[in-house]
């Protein structure tokens, strides 16, 4: 069997070497960047601890260095200004960690390391300009005049929500999230902070390097008020950042340069016989509770156990009611947190006991640990 597979991102990857894995050959990656252009992606991941063992079963765990991934051992959640919040420890669940922070370009490195040593074939850089699909199979066209003859082919690249151009199964969430990296003068080593404010949520990872205890911040506000916050000096964005977050980690002392995306939900798992997309392709998650790499790399390891049983079509037919559960879970609570929680009045109140009560009541909290570490199975 022949498997193209249109995106060289964690979830291409991770599909590739869990086929090869299972004795799969004939396996061929596509991307338009090289190895060096990704590695060099300075963006944060949130990786669960499902993930963690995903990565684990192609030896792509650990990853480059100790100071690569951070482990979350605790997940702070609460409301700006209202009564009510949660706290996930490890201990509940037996696990090391929740999950982990990385790099997104050390992600792709080790898993671009791990491909070179299963003997994956590689074409980089290489765009997929039109795939055209026959009875038999499929072939790639590519923008340079090349043509990739395969049984099947897989979708793996994604982008932001709105660089699709297909809106049929979207929802623009009036939000965009900025980014970047932040110190604080008494940081909480190992705990990540999911703050809700009237905008939308504010997300601080923590992670560790040699120079010291900093987090990933991802800030969800509307895109006016996003545009005001790139354009103000650090200091002002710092003070701006502490008033929005509070004084749980001390004030916030230096910040990165910031870059700002839109927030949106696109969920568009389309097939035909012989393609299929996976990942950020088939649905473009808010940020909230960090679960957008993670439902792909869930998506790529089922793929290719039913790749593995050796027939394509099948294969394909049923991976839609394979990840219907996981999906539809993962995509409802990530947009219901992100809907609900970004808003005022009344509701927030009743908002802010429900974060009270999910504190209180350990079996409740202990379940939405779970689909958060290892989503629907």
């Amino acid at each position: 069997m022949k498997i193209a597979i249109c995106g060289a991102g964690p979830v291409g990857m991770l599909l590739a070497l869990e086929l090869a894995r299972r004795g799969v050959t004939g396996i061929r990656l596509l991307d338009a960047r090289t190895v060096e252009q990704a590695a060099g992606d300075p963006r944060s991941v949130a990786l669960s601890w499902g993930s963690r063992q995903l990565l684990g079963e192609v030896n792509a765990w650990p990853l480059l260095s100790p100071s690569s991934a951070t482990a979350i051992h605790e997940i702070h959640v609460s409301r700006a200004g209202r009564f009510g919040r949660s706290l996930m420890d490890r201990s509940e669940h037996g696990v090391e960690a929740l999950g982990y922070v990385a790099r997104y370009g050390d992600v792709v490195e080790v898993l671009a390391r791990a491909c070179v040593r299963a003997g994956i074939d590689a074409m980089r850089p290489a765009r997929v300009a039109g795939i055209d699909e026959t009875m038999e199979g499929v072939v790639l066209r590519l923008d340079d005049g090349r043509t990739v003859a395969a049984d099947v082919a897989v979708q793996a690249e994604g982008g932001v929500f709105g660089a699709q151009g297909d809106k049929a199964h979207s929802r623009d969430y009036g939000q965009s999230a900025v980014i970047a990296r932040v110190s604080a003068s008494r940081p909480l080593p190992h705990r990540a902070f999911e703050r809700f404010t009237s905008e939308g949520p504010l997300a601080l990872l923590p992670q560790a390097g040699a120079d010291g205890h900093h987090y990933a911040l991802v800030w969800c506000v509307r895109p006016g008020h996003a545009a005001a916050l790139l354009a103000l000096d650090d200091a002002a964005f710092l003070a701006a950042l502490g008033q929005a977050f509070g004084e749980r980690v001390g004030s916030f002392t230096a910040a990165s340069p910031r870059i700002a995306y839109p927030l949106g939900l696109t969920t568009d798992a389309r097939a035909t016989a012989r393609t299929v997309a996976i990942g950020n392709a088939a649905q473009t998650l808010h940020p909230v509770a960090g679960q957008g790499l993670n439902l792909g790399l869930r998506d790529a390891a089922v793929l290719a156990r039913l790749l593995a049983q050796g027939d394509a079509v099948t294969a394909i037919a049923r991976f839609g009611a394979a990840r219907e559960q996981d999906r539809g879970l993962t995509v409802g609570l990530t947009d219901t947190m992100a809907r609900v929680f970004a808003g005022s009045g009344p509701l927030q109140s009743l908002l802010g006991l429900s974060l009270g009560a999910l504190d209180a009541v350990g079996p409740a909290r202990k379940a939405l640990a779970s689909v958060m570490m290892f989503g629907r199975r």
